[in-house]
Parts: structure tokens; sequence; C-alpha cells
């Protein structure tokens, strides 16, 4: 046997090398701690338009309060009639609503079923069922977990422990956890009650209060596939039914006769009347061959009558109906508008609605008084008082359910995107006044849903897609909007083999970041414009996996790819190459090309699940080979995240996975453009981040409400949220991310560099302010933001200086600060006033907003501006003046050390002026500001002069003195507000103002002097 000599230097660098590998793998898995930017916030922006309400009630001993639950939103609660909505259940594990009980013996205990119950395209699942016993201040999950998706529940009118649950189950596939569900000690234990088969589910359930014991529940058989499958009618004969209990939901009884329906079924809706001891049943019945639409039994189910056949009555996408409680032969039936009968189904008038359809979802009314109403619809949840004369807005709601995120670089910049049923927005990130206004947003055009896109370089164009291929190109000085769409024929609904152009529930749209801006448009083959949309060109093949022999299409993944369903899904222009284009479709591939479309190739992964929809791609800004992709799984009833990353362009794929819930799918990636490695991904719950590259995730929830985030947008220095069911949100300024590592975090103190800010007032409101209950988006913080990091609690004072280019003190402010005694005359709500924030010296990463201003002056009176926002602070006047365009100096001081960093403030780039005219501007205002703080001194001298009782003879002269200073103080502080109103020079009127008030005091201050007997200073 040879054997083989090592010396002792190989041996060692072996371990060396080891020991560095090993280092730089733990290094490489760290993730940062939570703490470390705990301090960001995220701000809603808007819009405060109504998003999809599925179910509300309200409470019938006050017809004030109302409890309503969100697709995708969460519950909400007011106590004024809708006038206000307030969210509960900000962060639970599931947004998406689908049943709501209030206990008639205890109206503090409310149970909600989450998920969605609904025949749709993205159909967002649930976790189960939440219970309140206060009122919806605190919520806790009581099991049914897998269930993802319930209909219906029931509480008992006697007993708020007894509760029974309608659960569809998954509509993507089998499960066992569905059908009804009953719980005899307020959800600690379920009793699965009726099962039917794997594959249906309950979906609706009705009973008098006054005979609770007797209940009845609607089964429906749903399935959806991956592919748009709306022409498919979503009927069975194994499985949609009507059930009968008699003992209070123990047993069940199918309901089988030949009045019903039979064959294939499809959703049913039910609703008892009241006061009949359950024996008036209506069902809206989904059925074959003009079967469908309403049923009536006058006996307990035993015999039905079909009132009226018409279908709108008993479409899938709703089927609600209910009964007035003060009269069995008026009903309201959902759907595009609200029907109303009042002859038991016979007939209808539309009772509500408006042009475009409203799709609504539920009505619940007062049991004690039919007048009090509430509905929820796509367009938010509405009351009314009056029996239908007058409702509440939807306009105050911000519940909209957006999908994908785009904004312009304008100042500042705007954020498009489009709404499920609602329309199209174009918000601003920031309004002028303090907040964000109904009158700072806008439609563009578009279709609801899809992408809205500004052309780069001329934000005044809008292109938005819409259904089946639509495309418009939107005018904002002319509010045209033209159709712009290669093959102007809709294929929406449509059969996918039927149709020319391919396109299912997103059409995809994207501009190339850089050349020519070239305009892509996705449907099975890829589009290109570059004249707007006048002409297009098809630059691809069929990128979906079509086969061109393949004949049978019947519903198994495979054989519908072969046939054709697929399209493209998402479109990813290269960030430094112009000619490279990532494509990603909904049934799982993604296809490259680097010369703009003359070749394919597809670099699919093998951890891609067949129609595995690739819902994100995001090219990398510093590797033309480098791309992040994000796979949506959830249609495949499999609701696991999937990211993977190519460092090769595709011939080589990672998954990057780690730290992200199991329970959670993608919906979006995005790679920083400006620090490398660093990721966003949000899901159907949450969003994340990466510091890493991917090699570990960690939340980035902070303050952000649970929701499906359907797509986030890193721009400049901001990261864009849009939600399903929360409106849109904006985390501000992550530079302080893109400097997080394992150096600054071993550091005790570290200052992050500040980004740019720009000179701003941060509200230019001269009206009076909205009222506190007008809705309202958020501004971003209004000054320069600083970020510091603290390793452990420093016990001894810290402090925060800036100074200007010459080494002059501009602000300091310190931890030992006490609150400014200003004690200005509050004549309002002090909610008004807002809080201070502190500089902060506990353990972690702390934000300190910076006003850009010069300390306040000190002055005899302080008074609250007019330019009011309710909550978040009322400013108090006179201010310091705002500090002049150029570099400073931020220094932390901590521990007796100094920490240092240098900020930019820049001018407002929508204003032209000269330097030399804001240098104007704060000469003057220094020189208010220092006869101010003189006369302020000179006060009380004359106040500690007047306790002198030798002053007695002349008290009438000083006194006199002293008012005529006071008046000249307020003057001044008044002009010092003027001066800085704007970013423009003194007027001449401004600079004469305060030559003669300087005057006057010159004057009372020989004459103060003389008063004393002392010779008055040199002027």
């Amino acid at each position: 046997m040879k054997v083989k000599n090592y010396s002792i230097l190989s041996i060692i660098n072996t371990i060396i090398i080891i020991i560095v590998l090993y280092v730089f793998a733990s290094l490489s898995a760290q993730t940062i701690p939570a703490n470390a930017y705990s301090d960001l916030r995220w701000r809603q922006v808007g819009p405060y338009r109504g998003g999809w309400g599925t179910v509300a009630e309200g409470i019938p001993d006050n017809p004030n309060t109302y409890y309503f639950g969100g697709a995708g939103g969460g519950v909400w609660k007011t106590i004024d009639a809708g006038r206000t909505w307030q969210p509960l259940m900000q962060q639970k594990g599931s947004a998406a609503i689908g049943a709501l009980a209030i206990a008639p013996s205890n109206q503090k205990v409310i149970y909600a079923g989450t998920g969605q119950v609904t025949y749709r395209y993205d159909n967002l699942a649930g976790d189960g069922v939440y219970k309140t016993i206060d009122g919806g201040i605190t919520w806790k999950n009581i099991g049914l977990k897998d269930s993802r998706h319930i209909g219906a529940i029931i509480v008992n009118p006697n007993d708020e422990n007894n509760v029974l649950v309608a659960a569809l189950g998954h509509v993507f596939g089998p499960n066992k956890e569905r059908g009804l569900f009953l719980s005899k000690d307020g959800g600690k234990n379920w009793k699965h009650v009726l099962f039917v088969n794997e594959n249906t589910g309950a979906i609706d359930l009705a009973s008098d209060p006054s005979n609770p014991s007797t209940i009845y529940a609607a089964f429906w058989k749903l399935r959806m596939h991956p592919w748009l499958d709306y022409y498919l009618p979503q009927r069975s004969a194994d499985g949609s039914g009507i059930y009968k209990s008699i003992d209070g939901g123990e047993t069940w009884t199918k309901l089988e006769n030949e009045s019903l329906p039979s064959g294939k079924l499809g959703r049913i809706g039910l609703a008892v009347a009241q006061g009949n001891k359950g024996k008036i049943i209506y069902a809206t019945i989904d059925a074959e061959n003009d079967k469908q639409g309403l049923y009536r039994s006058n006996d307990g189910g035993i015999n039905w009558t079909h009132v009226n056949n018409d279908g709108v009555l008993s479409a899938n996408y709703f089927s609600k109906l209910t009964v007035d409680p003060q009269n069995s032969e008026i009903v309201y039936f959902t759907g595009q508008s609200i029907r109303k009968s009042i002859d038991g189904g016979k007939t209808y008038t539309i009772f509500k609605g408006s042009p475009g359809g409203d799709d609504y979802h539920h009505i619940w009314i007062n049991p004690k008084d039919s007048k009090y109403m509430i509905t929820g619809s796509d367009q938010g949840t509405v009351v009314t008082v009056n029996g239908g004369k007058s409702w509440s807005s939807w306009y105050n709601q911000p519940t909209g359910q957006f999908y994908h995120i785009a904004a312009d670089d304008q100042f500042p910049y705007r954020i498009y995107s489009g709404q499920q049923d609602n329309g199209t927005v174009s918000i601003l990130s920031r309004g002028p006044y303090g907040v964000i206004e109904e009158r700072d947003w806008h439609p563009v055009g578009g279709d609801e849903r899809d992408y809205q896109v500004p052309k780069p370089g001329n934000p005044n164009i809008v292109f938005g897609t819409g259904l089946g291929g639509h495309i418009t190109r939107f005018n904002n000085l002319t509010r045209q909007s033209a159709e712009i769409s290669p093959w102007p024929v809709s294929s929406y609904g449509a059969l996918q083999t039927t149709v020319k152009y391919r396109y299912t529930w997103i059409t995809p749209l994207a501009f190339s970041p850089i050349g020519k801006h070239t305009m892509y448009f996705g449907a099975q083959v890829l589009f290109k414009s570059d004249n707007d949309g006048d002409h297009w060109e098809i630059i691809s093949p069929d990128l979906s996996g079509k086969k061109k022999d393949a004949k049978d299409c019947n519903q198994e993944l495979q054989k519908a790819r072969d046939c054709g369903y697929g399209v493209i899904y998402t479109i990813a222009p290269s960030p430094i190459k112009e000619d490279m284009i990532w494509i990603g479709t909904d049934d799982g591939l993604i296809q490259l090309t680097k010369d703009g479309g003359k070749t394919w190739n597809n670099i699919t992964p093998p951890q891609i699940p067949l129609w595995g929809r690739v819902d994100a791609i995001s090219p990398s800004m510093f590797s033309e080979n480098t791309a992040y992709v994000g796979v949506n799984t959830h249609r495949l009833d499999q609701l696991n995240p999937i990211i993977l990353k190519t460092k090769d362009a595709g011939k080589t794929w990672k998954t990057i996975i780690n730290g992200l819930p199991d329970n959670e799918y993608i919906n979006s990636v995005r790679c920083d453009p400006v620090k490398d490695g660093l990721l966003f991904a949000s899901t159907n719950r949450s969003v994340y981040v990466s510091f890493n590259d991917g090699e570990n995730w960690q939340p980035l929830t902070l303050n952000l409400p649970t929701t499906q985030v359907r797509d986030i947008l890193i721009h400049k220095r901001d990261l864009i949220a849009g939600t399903q069911g929360r409106g849109i949100w904006i985390l501000d300024d992550i530079s302080h991310l893109r400097q997080i590592d394992s150096d600054v975090l071993s550091k005790d103190v570290h200052l992050f560099s500040p980004s740019d800010t720009y000179r701003l007032r941060g509200n230019e409101n001269r009206d009076t302010p909205p009222p506190p209950e007008t809705p309202l988006g958020e501004n971003p913080p209004k000054g320069a933001i600083i970020d510091y990091w603290l390793k452990d609690e420093i016990k001894s004072p810290i402090k925060l200086s800036i100074y200007d280019a010459n080494n002059n003190l501009v602000r300091s402010f310190s931890n030992d600060d006490k609150p400014e005694k200003l004690n200005p005359y509050r004549y309002f709500d002090e909610r008004w006033v807002g809080e201070h924030k502190d500089l902060y010296s506990s353990s972690g990463m702390h934000r300190f907003i910076w006003d850009l201003r010069y300390k306040r002056p000190r002055s005899l009176r302080y008074s609250f501006t007019i330019a009011a926002v309710w909550d978040q602070g009322t400013p108090v006047l006179p201010e310091g003046p705002i500090v002049l365009p150029g570099k400073y100096k931020v220094v932390l001081s901590a521990n007796d050390k100094d920490y240092i960093q240098y900020i930019n403030i820049k001018l407002d780039p929508r204003i032209s002026v000269p330097m030399k005219d804001l240098e104007e501007q704060l000469q003057l205002s220094s020189k208010i500001q220092q006869v101010m703080e003189t006369i302020v001194s000179n006060v009380e001298e004359i106040d500690n002069y007047l306790k002198d009782q030798k002053a007695e003879k002349k008290i009438s002269e000083i006194k006199k003195l002293k008012n005529d200073m006071s008046r000249v103080a307020n003057v001044l502080a008044g002009l010092m507000s003027k001066v800085q109103s704007a970013d423009n020079a003194p007027s001449q009127g401004q600079k004469d103002l305060f030559s003669d008030y300087k005057e006057q005091y010159n004057r009372l201050l020989t004459g103060w002097y003389k008063a004393q007997n002392k010779l008055p200073p040199k002027m």
C-alpha cells in the first residue's frame, strides 16, 4: 500500500481554505436582524375607492354599526352607517373573507370564514375560521385551516358557541376538509357533519332564527383550472344539491324530488323567509335546459315551484339572495345589479346598479327595520338607512384590488395601475397639500385589473391593456383613449382554440427600459411596436407549449398545454441589453431571445411544474445573464413559493426560497437596480426581502396589513406595493436597506448615508383643511430622512447636528431635548396637533426626519397654520427658515464619538429660481429672526424691570413701550412666514415692511434705554 505524504504547510492551507469557505457560506446564509430596519414604515397612498366587498352584516339593535368582509381586504367596521370605516384583522393569516356571522345573543362575538367563494381566475384562498369576542379588536384562528374557501356561517341565535360552517374546500383540487362543520364550544372542536365527496363543498346556509333547528345547506362541485376556463359551465350531476337538517345541523337529508331540477347543477343560493318556522324557502339554482333560475318551497322543501327561469338570477358568479324580514314576498337578488321582486320572484325591477355592472355579492337587511340595509359589491360596501333611496359613499374605503404597478419619472412621480372592476388609476405619490386627496388621482383610460404603463419620457401618454387583448393609448392632455390592439376582437370568455390570438385574465405589456423604448405586448406570440402602437410586428412564434398536431383538449394539464391554452404572461426586457427579452408563460415556460426575437430559446428549468404560472421575471442591472423568476402555483392547488435565479442566461437555475413560508405563493420578484443581491418578493400575504441574493428571505411586513401583494416595484429609492384588497402602499426610502451588511451591524453605532432630498414645504394648503372624516392618502415624510443604527441601547445622551458647507451649525437635536413650550392658542381638537418624533437611543435602527429648517425663532406669540392634517400635525408659526440647496454635513454624536455623513439638499425640480434669490430670501429671514429674538429679550428685560417697585413712576410709559415692541414682533413673525412661503426672492413690499418695522423697533429700543436712564446702543 502506498502512503501519501502531506506537508504541514499544505495541511494548514487546506484547513484555512475550509475555514474561509465555511465562514463565507455562513455569512451568505445570514439574515439581517429585524430591528435593523424596524423603523421603516409603509404608508397608504390610496386611492380611497372601494373594492370587492364579499359579505356584510349589521347590528339589529344599532342601525349605525355594520361590518363587511373584503375579497382581499379583511374585515372592516363602521359605527356611523358607512360614513367612515375602520379596518379590523390587520395582520392575520388571510385577508380574503368569504363569510361573516355576528352572534345574535352576543354581538361582540363574530365569526369570519376566510377564502373567496366564487368562480374567478384569481381565487384567493383562506386559512379557516377566525373569531373575535370583543367586537373585532382581537381575532383568533379557530380551525378548519385546510378548508381554504368558506361560503357561509350560521350562529345559533340562542347560543354564541353553536356555530355551523359551510366550507367549499379547495377550488383547484380535491380535499377532505370541505362540507359542513359544526361546533358547540365556539370553535374549540369541530364535527364534520356532512361530507359529499372530495370535489364538492358547501357554498351557502339558510335558516329562520325563530326555528334554529331547521337549516338548509347548498353544495356545489366547483373545479377550476390553471388556464382561463370561463367557457366551461361549472355544473355537475354528482355533487351539487340542497340538504336539510331538522336537528340544528347534526344530521342532514338531501332534498330530491321531481319539482327540483335534475341532471347537472351549478351554484345554488338559499334564503329562508322569517316568521314562517323555516317553511318558505327560496333557491337560485344554476341548471341546464331552462331549468335555471328561482325556485320556491312553501312546505320546508318537500315541494318546489319553478318561479322564474331567468338565468341572471342564478349566475354562478353571484347566486346570493335575501328575503325582506318583514315581507316574505319581497326578495333581493345579487348580480351585476341588485334586483328586487315584490311578488316572490315572479318579476323583478332593478333596485340598485350602474352602467358597467357593479357586481353585487351580498345583501343584509336589518330584521327589525327593513329600511336599514348593507350591500357588498366590487364597488365597495355601502349602507342605506332609507330603504335604498340613498346610499353611503364607497369612495371612503381603500380596499381596491390592484394587479400591476408602474410609475413615471415626474416629480412627484405618479403611480399607475388597474383596479378590479373599477377602472384605472394614476395617483400622485405625494400630494401638494400635505396629503393625497381624491383630486390627486384620475383614471387613464385603460381597462380594469391590467397593465397601465406611461410612455418613457412622456408621461402624458399612458398605454393600458385589458381583457381579451384590448390595448389603449390614453392622452392625458385631451383625456382621449385610442384603441390600438393588434387584433381588436376580444377573446374574453372564448375557448382558446377558437381564437386568432389568445389572452388570459392579464394581458402583459412592457417597454424596453433602454434604447428606443420599444413597446412589447403579449398573446401567445410577442408583438412589438416602435410607434406607440400604430403598427405592430410579431417577433416570435407561439411561445406557449402548444403542439401543432394536438387535438384532444380535455382538462388534463399536459393535453391542455399541448392544445394551446397557454399564453405569454410576463414580458421582461433586459435593462442593459436592448434586444434581450425574457418571456414567461402561464403554462410554465420561460423563453429568451438575445437578438430582438430573431431566435428564441426555451430555458425552462425543471423546477417549474406544468402550468406553473410565471408571474415575474426580473433581469439584473449588473449582468445581462442574470435574472430572477417568481412562479405562482396556486392554480395547481399548491400554495408553496417558487423563486429561481440564473446567472448564465438560463443554462442552470437555482431555487432560492429559504425563509419564505411554505403556504405563501409568489406574485412578484424584483432585484434592486442599485445594490446587487438585494431582492424583494411579494406573496399572497406580504412582502419579503433578501440581502444575500436570495439565499435567505425575511419579512418586510412591518406595518403593512395582511393582504395579497400582487405586484411590487422599485422606483428610485422607494418600494411600491399594489395589493388586492388594501390599495397601493409605499415604503419610503429603502436606501439604508442597500447599505446594511454584517460590517454595519457589527458596529456599536452607524450613521447611514442619507439620500438626496428635495427642498419642499410639507403642505401648501391655504384652504380650510379637510375634515377628519375625509379619506386621505398619506404623504412621505416632510424633510430629510436620516437613518442610524445602534447596536445596543445608549444610556448617555445622543445628538444629531447639521452643518452647512462653511461648517456653521444649522440645527441640532438631542434625545435630551425638552418639548418646545410654544403654547399657541388652540381652538380645535388636540388630534390636529400631531405627535413629535424624538431622537431615540434604544437598540436598533431609527429613522429621524429633519424638516430642512433652521431653528425656530423665539417669538412673543405662536400660532397654528391652516395647513393642517388630522392626526398628522399642524405646523406652528413662525417656523425657522428653510435651508438653501447644497451639501450639508450630518453628525451623529454618541458614546463620545462622532459619526459623519453628508446629504445633498436639492431645489424642487419643478422650480427655476436663481440661487441669489434664495440667498436673499434666507438673508432677509435671518435678519427678521434676529430682530424678533432681540425683541423677546427686551420684553423679558422689561418684565423684570417692572417688578422693581422703583419703576412705579414710569410704569405707564414702560408698559406702552412693551406693547409697542410686542406689536412690532408680531408683525415681524407674520412677515417671516410670508417671506418663507415660496421659493423666490423677497418682494419689495416685504423688504420695505421689514425696514419700516426695524426702524420702529430701533426707536422703541431707544425709548426703553432712556426710560432706564441708559445710553441707547448703536444701531
